[in-house]
């Protein structure tokens, strides 16, 4: 094991045995329940952050921006289930989550997406309550709608492909 000085893989995979999740995550049907659940919330979250997505960015006139923001609470609950379900993922094999480069990117776009979301929010969300179904939204919420999706369907992209790297230790760019 590399000599992390931020990750304690060791200690992460041992307190997932002391509360369980280690158990749950390799009994016969868990890793496959986990993941549909992981599933499940990604279709929820992009179900409601693409559509509104792919309308601020000019698809779908006539769909109105304040009755499809309604749908929220649906993305917040998959983001909910891919967080928890993810979480159990990551802790029950930390070592091949941690210093995998696909897991490290599909990190670094979740960071991006929430960071646009806040900057949406803060900045543009308002002018869109005025709108009308078949009125073009403002040029910033086309751009915050690009990036949304972009990382969104990075975040996808990028999760599928943890799998197809099982890394070393020596893959820690931050170890000594």
């Amino acid at each position: 094991m590399p000599n992390d000085p931020i990750f304690d893989v060791v200690g992460i995979a041992v307190w997932a045995i002391e509360v369980g999740i280690y158990d749950v995550m390799y009994s016969p049907w868990g890793w496959t329940v986990v993941e549909i659940v992981h599933f499940t919330g990604l279709c929820l979250l992009l179900g409601t952050v693409g559509m509104f997505d792919l309308r601020m960015m000019g698809f779908a006139p006539g769909l109105s921006l304040p009755a499809l923001h309604k749908l929220v609470p649906f993305g917040v609950l998959g983001f909910c289930l891919s967080v928890a379900s993810g979480f159990m993922f990551v802790v029950s094999a930390p070592d091949q989550y941690i210093y995998n480069p696909a897991w490290q990117t599909k990190m670094a776009l979740l960071g991006l997406a929430g960071l646009n979301m806040v900057l949406f929010y803060l900045t543009t969300s308002r002018r869109l309550q005025a709108l009308g179904p078949d009125d073009p939204p403002p040029f910033a919420a086309r751009l915050f709608a690009f990036a949304s999706l972009t990382c969104w369907l990075g975040v996808i992209a990028a999760g599928r492909v943890i799998t197809a790297f099982r890394p070393p230790f020596f893959w820690c760019a931050w170890c000594s």
